[in-house]
């Protein structure tokens, strides 16, 4: 049995979790606060966490540091702050997924089914050398890419990128995680350079740029590769 820790202060909100989940067969803990999410995540070890960002104790990105200190179980926060800023803070501080309030349970359970396959799912292990989709191979070892029966010219930076993303199938890879990574701390607010980078590989590499299969932009927070 799945294992859910939800961690919110809204007692409606619990209910309707916990019922929901329940119908569906998954395992429910419930935490008010943040020291009690805390506890109870180290002593029930939770497949995955529904965090509320606004807990009565501690700031919900506190709690998130606190997990991300011992456990990669997926966080998927909800949350009624939609600035673009509050997103990015959250996923920053590992956040797997951001849904903000109010949502269809509907969508929530499909987010959460997603972040325990990605779980599931075996990550790319460290001696692994080929990516292959249906469209196209990535040799990271000789920094190579074939599409079809071609080879693909990729400029350094565009290389830096693809491999970032491609080496963490399925997870959300935030705008300021990929600009310090690939352009320094200093860049770390040029979203400019990311649209246009991405729009290039998107370019050499998906089938139908405009609606891409694998490099999926998540609008204000950043890019993930699905394999």
């Amino acid at each position: 049995m799945t294992r859910v820790l939800v961690v919110e202060d809204d007692p409606q909100l619990v209910r309707a979790l916990i019922i929901n989940l329940q119908a569906r067969r998954y395992g429910v803990d419930a935490a008010p606060d943040g020291a009690t999410a805390l506890r109870l995540a180290a002593a029930r070890r939770p497949d995955v966490v529904l965090l509320d960002l606004g807990l009565p104790d501690m700031d919900g990105v506190d709690v998130l540091k606190g997990l991300r200190g011992w456990t990669r179980v997926p966080v998927l926060v909800l949350s009624a702050r939609q600035a673009s800023e509050e997103k990015v803070a959250a996923l920053d501080a590992g956040a797997d997924d951001y849904i903000t309030k109010p949502f269809s349970m509907n969508e929530l359970l499909a987010r959460l089914r997603a972040a325990v396959r990605r779980t599931e799912e075996m990550p790319l292990a460290p001696g692994t050398t080929l990516v292959e989709t249906s469209e196209f191979t990535v040799d990271l070892l000789a920094k190579k890419v074939r599409r079809g029966e071609r080879d693909v010219r990729l400029t350094p930076t565009e290389w830096h990128l693809l491999e970032i993303l491609i080496t963490h199938p399925g997870r959300l890879i935030t705008q300021k995680q990929l600009l310090q990574e690939v352009w320094g701390a200093s860049q770390s607010n040029k979203t400019n350079y990311l649209r246009v980078y991405m729009a290039q590989l998107r370019r050499k590499l998906e089938t139908d740029p405009a609606h891409p299969r694998y490099l999926i932009t998540e609008p204000g927070m950043g890019y993930r590769f699905e394999g």
